[in-house]
């Protein structure tokens, strides 16, 4: 039986690219590991964020879209995004978010606590502390490896079809369900980071695309010959898949599940650094090829970033 080790990534919409990126690099201290564009609308960035190296399991991604509509989240999505911290940070992190003003909650399941909050633009996010991944060497903005996220802890899945949600994770990724508690199924993969997602037992109704919700996540695959394994796994239970996309960084592929979330798979090779150095990820505005030619065009309309100290 296949089983992916978790998550690579996970995308979402938000708004204006210089308020995401000050709230991520600057607030939640995760680095900019890869500037490019939307590649199939490249007058919108693509924002990377994660560990120091862009470890799979530790990366977000951003479509900024300044004027776009909001969005609300629902069925259909990752409902929430939690991100692991290491044990004992909580006081840090809870000095950290008041002095940013950013509001939170405290709050526990399966035994766990949970500081959770809505970043800028609307997404909702949480902070659980983990033992397990290793720390983020990535020291910037009065952040250290010792407080510093460590990458994604899981997410919690809003599903139209909760149980056959729920048996995909299982039957065609691999999860093991480990619990069950006030409403909301638990699966872990084997991973170390990426690796827990929970379902409500209740269908969550429709959302709406728009900013400030997620657009899909994505699970892990070794390298390209385990990627095509895994197109013909998911075909073989019988989902629609697409045909592998070259995102440069990565190969993905794409299919709904029952539960209408959008799921994609994707390598952990080439990484983030093989078009720039791992010193210099995330300082220029990286092209695919088919757009070089558009450079000149493409940095006049694309607002400038900027994440100084």
């Amino acid at each position: 039986m296949k089983k992916t080790l978790g998550i690579h990534h996970i995308t979402a919409i938000v708004g204006h690219p210089q308020e995401n990126a000050e709230f991520y690099g600057k607030v939640l201290g995760l680095r900019l590991i890869k500037k490019t564009v939307n590649f199939d609308d490249p007058q919108t960035y693509h924002l990377y964020f994660g560990n120091e190296g862009g470890k799979p399991g530790t990366i977000i991604t951003f479509f900024p879209w300044s004027n776009a509509r909001e969005g609300r989240i629902g069925g259909g999505q990752v409902g929430v995004t939690t991100y692991a911290v290491p044990t004992g940070s909580f006081d840090f992190w809870r000095n950290r978010l008041t002095e940013h003003s950013v509001t939170f909650k405290e709050t526990e399941r399966f035994g766990e606590s949970y500081l959770q909050f809505d970043d800028v633009h609307g997404l909702k996010l949480e902070l659980v502390e983990r033992e397990e991944g290793e720390a983020n060497t990535w020291s910037n903005f009065g952040l250290s490896p010792e407080v510093a996220i460590k990458g994604f802890a899981g997410s919690v899945l809003y599903s139209l079809k909760p149980e056959d949600t729920v048996k995909t994770l299982t039957d065609t990724m691999g999860f093991v369900k480990v619990g069950e508690e006030d409403g909301l199924i638990r699966l872990k993969s084997e991973a170390d980071i990426g690796n827990t997602v929970e379902v409500p037992v209740e269908a969550v109704p429709n959302g709406r695309i728009g900013v400030g919700m997620v657009h899909h996540i994505a699970w892990r695959a070794h390298d390209k010959e385990d990627h095509l394994d895994w197109q013909k796994h998911v075909a073989d239970h019988g989902f629609n898949v697409t045909e592998v996309k070259d995102r440069n960084y990565f190969d993905a592929i794409y299919f709904k599940e029952p539960g209408n979330i959008l799921f994609e798979i994707a390598t952990d090779t080439p990484g983030f650094a093989h078009d720039e150095s791992y010193e210099t990820m995330g300082s220029e505005l990286k092209l695919p090829p088919q757009y070089e030619q558009n450079r000149e065009e493409l940095e006049r309309i694309l607002p400038p970033i900027n994440l100084t100290e």
